[in-house]
């Protein structure tokens, strides 16, 4: 899942897809109902890509949240945050960000996360399996390193021998 290319847009509701660049600013496709709007350099737009929540240890990046929300929820949007009461919504993100820092984090951050999954999810864009073949291949080559070195270590044994 690539959170690169999704954008909040402050004073817009709802998130948007950046589909190309103009002279000002970008072009942006909503999520909710496709239509393509200007969105000018002047406006605080923020990828999702560079938001993270605030924790007891340290910052969590937005996309570990959507998964950790994804992997208990098994990819089922979540209730509306508008519905519920802001101790119920405390008791829901707590579920999913254990460590968040109380002082930092407010109900608005948590409804606006939640909110932003229920799109995500309903736009079918949360997608983890890249991630999970990206995380193997690591995996992979790091023990294929670790194989390596000690033929390497043997072969300068032998060399200076």
């Amino acid at each position: 899942m690539d959170l690169s290319k999704i954008l909040s847009i402050s004073g817009k509701p709802g998130l948007f897809k950046m589909v190309g660049e103009s002279k000002n600013g970008l072009v942006v496709e909503s999520l909710s109902d496709g239509k393509r709007i200007p969105a000018f350099s002047h406006e605080r737009i923020s990828s999702l890509k560079e938001i993270s929540i605030y924790t007891e240890t340290e910052d969590l990046p937005l996309a570990d949240v959507f998964k950790n929300i994804y992997e208990k929820n098994e990819g089922k949007p979540l209730a509306s945050p508008k519905k519920l009461s802001s101790d119920e919504l405390k008791k829901l993100f707590e579920e999913y960000v254990p460590a968040y820092d109380k002082d930092a984090v407010y109900t608005s951050d948590m409804k606006k996360v939640i909110s932003w999954y229920n799109q995500l999810a309903e736009a079918n864009m949360l997608d983890f399996s890249e991630e999970a073949k990206e995380e193997e291949e690591v995996s992979e080559i790091k023990e294929e390193a670790k194989e390596e070195a000690p033929e390497k270590e043997d072969k300068e044994e032998k060399q200076s021998e």
